[in-house]
């Protein structure tokens, strides 16, 4: 074989190959050749900056999570379309890379040691008030960052979160804009209501009826596209009881995990930061000015608060409360764990500028016995080995079922149950039907028209299935008998709402024209009267509300304005709108305060919004 491709080389078939890569050199550049490799593994570039596949499959695993916590026990999963998440996440990505790459190229920045404050001060991470490493080092976990990674996103986020300040807080408004606003918002209107109910039980259908109904949209009712399918789940739990932890490895865990426990140290400082605008001498002189005050008896606490440039923590005398190693700055730490209770360390230089550092409490840690975390230590320690047997047979299952004709031999071999499911269709269902992945892997031409095994999908972290399709029930034009009910109540619903929306019309026409004269009784029913009704009247329906402060004032005394709205159930609302008033009396300070922030707010959104939108229009942005 290779002494063939070496004799070809030299013929005609090398020489074509060349030619064509010439050729395609020549049209399209040697960028676009190898820029395709390089591609593979982004979403888009945004001017030049790469959008990673990872972290668009990191962003839309995260909206997926987002929604199941919004939604909670209301979240389907098998309305999720992947192709749409994906959209969704990629257009936030790109939107993220535009707002970075502003915030950059406006010189924005956020310190090290202030992104350490917001972290110590997130609740997220605190027990029992104070901050934890560990859970720390659980939530980012759980969030599929290490330390490094979720402090990149923080700063990121704080970033974002400038640029998005600098518009939002730029906004103002006049106070002609806080008193029409106040006017409208304070607006009462005086009106009144006659209420046409739509009556289904005075609609009389014929068989003609709802046989000419299924004949026009026969389309419509056809039985959905269902499959039965086979499948062979393995659940990571079923290997528990195949492993086992010697006494000796519990010892050693436990001697791991005691060591790594740190005592928790409590600090205040205060800082003189060196930036572009005071140089390292200046900075360090200011504090020895602090130190001199703390030699002359003042409190650490007062000095801190009075110089400290610490926005985190100088209005709290420099607190900067509990935390362990690997938090502050290796200069910080060092000085820090050096001191004694109550003592206050040499000037200490670390990255941020000059401190004065005083250890206010130690925290010496709680170390618990080898019976009290021995289960947990048993357990983490088969979990470690369940991973890993768990990964190697999900990977054995779907070599096994990719090889196989079905799912009887996979089966057999690695002692699992074939499952039969019920019929599902495209839209989904509960327990299997509910994942996408299974829908699209049902749906399929390989598994579907081909008859193939899927691939293993996962329908949690524990459970891995693998499918193929047992029954395909295709869709069939079904029979009237069978729709039958649903077209009468069908019908009935509309030809009720047409015929309580004609009587309302004609009604309404009536009035406006004046051939219909007005009068407290209208058609068999009085008029429901309201006086000074608010935007927010309570008892209103919404869609009254809405429609009646849409309507044009009245020209004149007795002079009423006519018009009408659609209810959800079908009711038709006639609307006789009397008159508007507008409040005389002069707006409070605290109410002109509150609308002024208000507008201020919305019109600050709008800034942002169309800031955002410029971005992406003078971007060069390439989907991938």
């Amino acid at each position: 074989m290779l002494q063939n491709i070496r004799d070809n080389s030299q013929g005609w078939i090398a020489k074509t190959i060349i030619g064509i890569i010439v050729a395609l050199m020549a049209l399209t550049g040697f960028d676009a050749i190898f820029n395709f490799s390089s591609n593979q593994q982004n979403a888009a570039e945004v001017n030049g900056e790469a959008i990673a596949l990872n972290d668009l499959s990191r962003a839309a695993e995260m909206q997926r999570r987002q929604l199941s916590q919004r939604l909670g026990k209301d979240f389907d999963a098998s309305m999720l379309d992947e192709k749409l998440l994906r959209e969704a996440a990629l257009k936030g990505l790109i939107e993220r890379e535009l707002m970075l790459q502003s915030a950059k190229n406006a010189d924005f920045a956020f310190s090290p040691q202030g992104l350490d404050q917001q972290i110590l001060r997130l609740p997220e991470f605190q027990v029992e008030g104070k901050f934890s490493p560990d859970r720390f080092d659980q939530v980012i976990r759980q969030m599929g960052y290490t330390r490094l990674q979720f402090r990149s996103m923080l700063e990121e986020e704080m970033l974002i979160g400038q640029v998005r300040a600098s518009l939002s807080a730029s906004s103002f408004v006049t106070d002609e804009e806080v008193a029409a606003f106040a006017r409208l918002e304070n607006q009462t209107r005086d009106f009144a209501t006659l209420t046409f109910k739509a009556d289904p039980a005075a609609v009389k259908l014929t068989d003609d009826d709802v046989k000419a109904h299924y004949t026009a949209h026969a389309s419509q009712y056809m039985s959905p596209e269902q499959v039965v399918l086979e499948y062979v789940e393995l659940k990571k739990e079923s290997f528990f009881a195949q492993v086992t932890v010697a006494e000796a490895e519990l010892q050693a865990q436990y001697k791991k995990e005691v060591a790594s426990l740190a005592e928790q140290r409590q600090a205040a400082h205060i800082l003189i930061a060196v930036d572009d605008k005071v140089t390292d001498e200046q900075a360090k002189a200011k504090l020895d000015e602090a130190q001199k005050r703390l030699d002359q008896g003042e409190s650490f606490a007062e000095v801190a608060k009075s110089v400290s440039q610490d926005p985190g923590s100088a209005a709290n005398g420099g607190d900067l409360g509990y935390a362990g190693p690997g938090v502050y700055d290796p200069a910080f730490e060092k000085a820090l764990y050096e001191l004694k209770q109550d003592q206050v360390s040499v000037p200490v230089r670390s990255q941020f500028g000059w401190h004065l550092i005083k250890l206010l409490g130690v925290q010496a840690p709680e170390v618990p016995t080898f019976a009290s975390l021995k289960d947990k230590i048993e357990r983490d320690l088969k979990t470690q080995q369940v991973e890993q047997r768990f990964v190697e047979v999900s990977k054995s299952l779907e070599d096994a079922a990719f090889e196989a004709s079905d799912l009887a031999q996979p089966a057999q071999e690695l002692g699992l149950k074939v499952q039969t499911s019920v019929a599902i269709g495209r839209e989904g269902g509960e327990g299997l039907a509910a994942n996408r992945q299974v829908l699209e892997a049902a749906f399929s031409p390989e598994v579907l028209e081909e008859g193939a095994n899927s691939t293993a999908i996962e329908l949690d972290p524990d459970t891995v299935v693998v499918l193929r399709v047992k029954e395909h029930k295709k869709p069939e034009q079904q029979k009237l008998e069978q729709v039958d009910a649903s077209i009468r109540a069908q019908l009935t619903r509309e030809r009720a709402n047409e015929a309580v929306k004609a009587k309302g019309d004609a009604l309404l026409a009536g009035l406006r024209e004046g051939k219909t004269p007005l009068s407290p009784t209208q058609d068999g029913q009085p008029w429901k009267v309201v006086e000074a009704a608010t935007r927010n009247q309570e008892g209103l329906d919404p869609a009254v509300a809405q429609a009646l402060f849409r309507m044009p004032r009245p020209v004149g005394e007795g002079k009423p304005v006519f018009s009408s709205v659609t209810l959800g159930n079908g009711d038709l609302v006639v609307l006789q709108l009397k008159g508007v008033s507008e409040p005389q009396s002069e707006l409070k300070e605290e109410d002109k305060a509150l609308f002024r922030r208000f507008l201020a707010s919305r019109s600050g959104e709008q800034d942002f919004s169309a800031f955002r939108n410029q971005l992406q229009a003078k971007a060069k942005i390439e989907r991938f």
